[in-house]
């Protein structure tokens, strides 16, 4: 497993990680604040409202002869929080808007507000639609798992050749990392229809099933999840109308 600390990206120089020390089932090692390029750089998700962290980005920034903004890759606080510590205010963008040679990618399913940013030899500053371990929380917010899926495969039809993730190690593999979280959301969704197709209809049971490979301090989080699955079911038809609570 690769050690996780601030360091340049293999075979990218230009790019700059600096971790902050917020781990957990969610943030895994901790949120990664990425600085892009130098004289100036540009900051990708300052991270969270931590003094340690925000100092720890501004001597890099400062090593990298200034900033020229910030860009966010959604307004989470763990990727948003340090922003008013920081002290620079994230520029606005777009689907398509380019800043300091990053193009914007609008990718919502983890949040509505998600985007990815591109750079012009096809590296992927990912957020928290892709990880460096383990699955991304979808929210169920009507359309979000429907509109996670449709923004896996944008960002696979982009084929790009590095990933950097919100979370977690660099991923060199971007192509199988991609195939593997889009097998993943659609295995769970074969799972949920098979069960319902024997007459499932227990919610509780449906997620002691489908989820079982999940740790238990994660279960409330897949249970949430289970919900966004549920819902792209009823929207497409596919949910039978007898679901117990």
């Amino acid at each position: 497993m690769e050690e996780m600390a601030d360091q340049a990206a293999p075979g990218h120089p230009e790019i700059f990680r600096v971790m902050a020390d917020n781990p957990g089932p969610m943030t895994l090692t901790g949120t990664n604040t990425y600085l892009w390029g130098t004289d100036p750089c540009w900051v990708i998700d300052p991270g969270p409202e931590d003094e340690a962290h925000i100092a720890a980005v501004k001597a890099a920034i400062e090593e990298r002869g200034g900033a020229a903004g910030v860009l966010l890759t959604h307004s989470h606080a763990d990727h948003s929080g340090g922003v008013e510590s920081l002290g620079i205010e994230p520029v606005a963008i777009t689907d398509g808007s380019v800043n300091g040679g990053l193009e914007s990618v609008a990718t919502p399913g983890h949040s509505v507000d998600h985007f990815c940013f591109f750079t012009e030899d096809g590296v992927c500053f990912s957020g928290d639609l892709v990880l460096g371990w383990g699955s991304t929380y979808v929210p169920p917010d009507g359309g979000s798992l429907a509109a996670y899926m449709l923004s896996l495969r944008l960002i696979q039809s982009r084929a790009p050749s590095l990933i950097c993730p919100g979370h977690g190690p660099w991923i060199n593999d971007a192509a199988g990392k991609i195939t593997e979280y889009i097998d993943h959301r659609e295995a769970r969704e074969n799972d949920l229809l098979e069960a319902l197709s024997r007459g499932e209809r227990s919610r509780m049971n449906l997620l002691e099933e489908v989820w079982s490979d999940v740790p238990e301090q994660l279960r409330p989080a897949a249970n949430v999840v289970m919900e966004a699955h549920l819902q792209k079911l009823e929207a497409e038809g596919r949910l039978p109308d007898d679901l117990a609570e």
